[in-house]
C-alpha cells in the first residue's frame, strides 16, 4: 500500500521548505536543551531534523512514504525509517523525546499514535506536538484577507476531509485532504495516552493564532 505523500516529495519540500523557518525555530526552541534518542514522527522530507539535533539531541526520524525518506536523507545524516506511526517498530521506553510536528493533520487516528509515542518514551521522556490549531486551522476555516478567520459548523465533523471549499487551490490540503482533531479530542488522546502536558503555547505572530504547540511528559 503506498503512503500518501509518495511522488509528491520533490513539490512537498520547495512548496513546504520556503516557509518552515520559523516552525523550525520554534520548534527548537519548545524542546530545549537535552540528549538521548528523539524519534520524528513522521518526519518527512527531514526538515526538522537539525532543529532537533541543535538541542543535543540525536535524531531518529521515521515516515510511512519512501519518497520523503529519500530526500530526507539527501538533506540530513540521521538514521531514518520506514513505518507505520501507530505500530511503531521499537521497544518499550526506547526514546528520551519524541515529535510529533505536523503529523495530526496527515494520521487518522491520532490518538493510537500518541499511544504508541507514550509506549516508546522513557519514564520522564518528552514529548512536542507542534502542528495546526484545531480550532482556527482546518476544513472548518474560512481565512479572510483582514486575517481574521470564520469559523464554519463543519468544526465538529472529525475525520477525514477531503474537500474544503476554503483550501488554497494546488496547496497540500487542497492535493491531499485533511484530518480533523477537534481541540477537546486531541487533549483527550493526550490524557489517554497517559501523558502529562506542561505547557501550551500558541507560536507566531497572526492574530489568530494557526499552530499549536505542546509539550507533555510520560509519568
Amino acid at each position: 500500500m503506498s503512503a500518501r505523500y509518495d511522488g509528491l516529495a520533490e513539490w512537498y519540500d520547495e512548496y513546504i521548505g520556503a516557509s518552515a523557518g520559523d516552525g523550525i525555530a520554534d520548534v527548537a526552541r519548545l524542546l530545549g536543551p537535552g540528549d538521548g534518542l528523539c524519534l520524528d514522527l513522521g518526519c518527512g522530507t527531514g526538515l526538522y531534523l537539525d532543529a532537533i539535533r541543535s538541542t543535543g539531541r540525536t535524531p531518529v526520524g521515521l515516515d510511512r512514504s519512501a519518497d520523503q525518506l529519500g530526500r530526507a536523507r539527501r538533506r540530513d545524516g540521521a538514521p531514518l525509517l520506514q513505518g507505520d506511526a501507530a505500530a511503531l517498530p521499537f521497544p518499550d521506553a526506547t526514546f528520551a523525546t519524541v515529535t510529533a510536528i505536523w503529523v495530526s493533520t496527515d494520521i487518522p487516528g491520532f490518538p493510537a499514535v500518541l499511544r504508541e509515542a507514550a509506549r516508546v518514551l522513557r519514564p520522564g521522556g518528552l514529548l512536542l506536538f507542534y502542528g495546526v490549531h484545531p480550532c482556527f486551522n482546518g476544513p472548518h476555516i474560512e481565512p479572510r484577507e483582514d486575517g481574521a478567520v470564520v469559523i464554519h459548523p463543519t468544526y465538529r465533523t472529525t475525520g477525514w476531509h477531503r474537500r474544503s471549499p476554503w483550501w488554497r487551490e494546488g496547496g497540500v490540503r487542497d492535493r491531499l485532504g485533511m484530518s480533523h482533531v477537534p481541540l477537546a479530542d486531541l487533549l483527550n488522546a493526550f490524557v489517554g495516552a497517559g501523558l502529562a502536558v506542561e505547557r501550551a503555547e500558541e507560536p507566531g505572530e497572526r492574530p489568530v493564532p494557526m499552530v499549536l504547540a505542546l509539550r507533555a511528559r510520560r509519568p
